[in-house]
């Protein structure tokens, strides 16, 4: 199908109103329409984030950088008429770049949300260049914006509309979710084609050397403490070349420290769909109890603990070190919210890392959690299906479709409540790390589901006959 009768290679245009380094999904159908379907690839998104090694370095795809629009004077302007701006300035950058900056694309598969005014600019631009287009459904964009202005305001509802509008008009769709699938076929006429998230082949268990590489890297970042000294930071001054806070290298092998503190990784966009004091009031519950069983109290100083950290000695249950990487709006608010909490046996480290180094992280990490509960309730965690690439268990916040990812005592765990993650953490890491029994077996099905499936074998089965289809 990657020529048509004249000889040409077919082309494929992948839009995106969003940084494309931050939108996963879309770079890994970049690679498969470039690699499984052979096609040129024009990705057409906002820059910010570098998009992955492979896309940047592969000759078929070819990126096309939106430069973002800043409105002077816009917050002088009621709400809604800023919206409508916006959108009419994106609408407009759109078509210019569709239908003047690229080759004419043979289809245009389209990332929905945003809905706004990507779906309409798209239709515009397929019709004028005589092309198909796909909307590989992610979530509802309106229910996103019913998170801050409610499902019943005006604004919310004509996106309802505008969004069910246009994403009939596709010649093509593909969704994320059964769950997803049943909602549009049900309610919004349209006919979706199931593509499950899958990690791609770069997502897999690091190795000790790439675990040493990582954390030689990462290591002032990991034993710089966000506040006052913790028991993390505490470690700092007897680091050398071949010793972190993880790993030692004596006479040239490298092995896993036994006092290491447990690796809990999260990543987020830090919008309000994730409700970050979740995991802080689970960190703190997990501190107190493990104090608890101790016999200690508040008044207790820790500069005996502190020293017993220095000297290597093992708890009965470990120190926790949570990495959370992401951007996004509210992480300024949680980062002072850790500041402020008083925790001897847990640490917390945010940062953004380089996109060949994430999955490194969750390939060397001992468990991931996920706060993700989605707008809509019909999508799944990216994050969780990166985790899982890499052989990482995980425990992940309970909503209504979360258990067609997430195998609930096989490859990870489920909690509603702050109090029920700290009672998993703690069942966990008991032992830890050659006596948890529990966190060894949800890591054996976390393998079992990473070596199920990669990406090009689900899109291979599903997303490729439909671009065949459409495009014939």
């Amino acid at each position: 199908m990657a020529a048509s009768a004249a000889g040409r290679r077919k082309r494929a245009a992948v839009v995106v109103l969003g940084d494309i380094g931050r939108s996963p999904r879309m770079q890994y159908h970049s690679l498969s329409l470039a690699n499984q379907a052979g096609m040129e690839v024009d990705i057409v998104a906002n820059g910010g984030s570098d998009p992955h090694l492979s896309l940047r370095e592969n000759p078929s795809i070819h990126i096309h950088e939106m430069k973002t629009v800043k409105l002077t004077g816009i917050s002088k302007i009621s709400g809604a008429l800023a919206l409508l701006l916006k959108a009419a300035v994106q609408f407009v950058l759109l078509v210019w770049f569709l239908c003047f900056k690229i080759p004419r694309p043979d289809v245009l598969l389209v990332q929905n949300p945003p809905s706004v005014p990507t779906l309409a600019a798209v239709k515009l631009a397929s019709w004028l260049r005589g092309a198909k287009f796909i909307v590989d459904w992610h979530n509802f964009g309106y229910t996103l914006l019913g998170l801050s202005h409610g499902r019943s305001h005006i604004v919310v509802k004509i996106y309802f509309w505008f969004e069910k509008h246009f994403g009939q008009m596709a010649d093509g769709a593909l969704c994320v979710t059964k769950a997803m699938q049943h909602e549009l076929a049900q309610n919004w006429g349209i006919r979706a084609t199931v593509l499950y998230d899958q990690s791609p082949e770069f997502f897999h268990p690091a190795s000790m050397m790439e675990k040493h590489g990582l954390f030689s890297r990462l290591g002032n970042a990991i034993c710089s403490a966000m506040g006052n000294a913790d028991c993390i930071s505490v470690e700092k001054e007897v680091e050398d070349i071949n010793t972190n806070v993880f790993i030692s290298k004596i006479d040239g092998e490298i092995v896993l420290k036994p006092n290491r503190p447990a690796l809990v990784v999260s990543s987020t966009s830090w919008t309000p769909d994730e409700d970050f004091s979740i995991l802080l009031e689970a960190a703190l519950m997990y501190d107190r109890r493990v104090a608890a069983t101790l016999g200690e109290d508040d008044s207790m100083d820790e500069g005996q603990l502190w020293t017993d950290i220095k000297k290597g000695k093992q708890f009965v249950y470990p120190r926790l070190l949570f990495i959370i990487t992401g951007k996004g709006p509210d992480r300024k608010k949680y980062e002072n919210q850790i500041k402020r909490l008083k925790l001897r046996r847990v640490a917390f480290r945010t940062m953004w890392l380089a996109i060949e180094d994430y999955p490194l992280l969750l390939g060397s990490a001992d468990l991931g959690v996920s706060l993700h509960t989605s707008s809509s309730g019909l999508d799944l965690p990216m994050k969780v299906v990166d985790m899982f690439g890499c052989g990482l268990p995980v425990c992940a916040a309970s909503f209504s479709c979360i258990e067609e990812l997430v195998k609930v005592n096989k490859n990870g765990l489920l909690f509603s409540t702050s109090s029920e993650l700290a009672d998993e953490l703690m069942m966990l890491f008991k032992g830890f790390p050659e006596e948890c029994v529990a966190l060894k077996s949800l890591k054996e099905g976390a393998m079992d589901t990473a070596s199920c499936s990669k990406w090009s074998t689900e899109w291979e089965t599903s997303a490729l006959p439909l671009v065949n289809q459409v495009c014939g």
